[in-house]
């Protein structure tokens, strides 16, 4: 039993070493390559050197450049939460007037789909509506799924407002609030579950690590012009077409989390079942208020305990 366990946590150590050094490899790799590459005599003097120098010195060399390459993909794998909420849009207070004209666009960009949709769902309503216009409604439908339900919980950014729209709807149609709910109903849900959302916020997270390494390579610049277009497109890739796909699959299934088991939730807590929609609503807002701050209400009575 004790060697299976040290046997699986040498294979965790081994894939989150391979999750944090390979990017930064590739990363420490490309940027050899800038330095050198156009360099001929200067990488020959670097073999030259290398060739001369003993086997122990060789062996500290090795273990130096490893160091190197985990290191800093540690440091990239640590800030990757705090860029990844300043990309969703909450930046400091100091920034209110630059993120307020950045909500005031998405804003007005929701404004406009939302008024392109009502007339096209009036002409399909009247059975009036062409193939075009059909397809066109169904890619507004979707596209407004990606914005929250009301315009003061807008963000400035794509990404911020798909992850905010998965905070906001299990609200609007259950009564529950993601952020409070969020984990007492992750100790809940099935090992299936558990899974796939680790799966998206694991590729969400390296989308934004990506994204850094693109901007860390534009520092080999100088060396390399081409080390500018390089990193340009990585960064601009990660962040403006990779990103906001992963959120919305990361933001979907959350959404579906609380679809499917917030009924367990409510068993956990021993808090009636609201009978009906009309109901949840209501139902839900005073289990998340529970949840928050407690209560010394009489009302309601808690069910039995499930077995």
């Amino acid at each position: 039993m004790i060697t299976k366990f040290w046997d699986g946590v040498g294979g965790r150590l081994a894939d989150r070493w391979a999750a944090v050094a390979v990017p930064a490899l590739i990363f420490w790799a490309g940027a050899l390559f800038a330095v050198l590459a156009d360099r001929p005599v200067m990488l020959h003097e670097r073999q030259t050197w290398l060739a001369q120098q003993t086997g122990a010195a060789q062996a500290v060399l090795l273990l130096a450049t490893l160091t190197l390459v985990a290191g800093s993909g540690l440091v990239v794998e640590r800030i990757t939460l705090p860029v990844l909420r300043l990309v969703e849009g909450y930046w400091p207070s100091r920034l209110d007037v630059l993120r307020d004209r950045f909500v005031h666009r998405q804003g007005a960009r929701m404004a406009a789909m939302e008024t392109e949709w009502t007339a096209l769902a009036a002409a399909l309503d009247d059975d009036t509506a062409t193939h075009r216009q059909r397809r066109q409604y169904v890619r507004l439908d979707q596209l407004l799924r990606g914005y929250p339900s009301t315009p003061d919980r807008l963000m400035p950014s794509r990404t911020g407002n798909l992850l905010r729209a998965a905070e906001s709807r299990p609200f609007d149609k259950y009564g529950l609030d993601a952020v409070k709910c969020w984990p007492h109903l992750w100790l809940l849900l099935p090992e299936t579950s558990r899974k796939e959302l680790t799966e998206a916020s694991v590729s969400l997270h390296g989308c934004v690590s990506t994204g850094m390494w693109g901007l860390l390579f534009l520092a080999w610049t100088p060396w390399a012009w081409w080390a500018f277009p390089a990193g340009l497109v990585v960064l601009l890739a990660a962040f403006l077409v990779w990103l906001p796909v992963r959120a919305s699959r990361f933001a979907d299934l959350v959404e579906t989390c609380f679809d499917l088991h917030r009924r367990d939730l409510y068993r956990a807590m021993r808090w009636p079942q609201p009978e009906n929609p009309a109901q949840e609503r209501a139902a839900g807002q005073r289990l998340t208020g529970y949840l928050w701050r407690g209560s010394d209400e009489t009302q309601p009575t808690f069910t039995e305990e499930s077995p």
